[in-house]
């Protein structure tokens, strides 16, 4: 693969990684806002892993 395409690639994965952190984060305020201490517990471990 050519720089151009490697580039690329990095870019996307990137801003796929960042919304995938957006949307935990978000899911985090819900379960957060509704007591959920179990999905917290998930949603935390979760953040660790990415």
């Amino acid at each position: 693969m050519n720089r151009i395409g490697q580039r690329n690639l990095t870019k996307v994965a990137e801003t796929h990684r960042a919304n995938l952190h957006k949307r935990l984060l978000h899911r985090l305020d819900v379960a957060k806002a509704n007591g959920d201490e179990n999905l917290i517990r998930i949603l935390e471990d979760e953040m660790r892993q990415i």
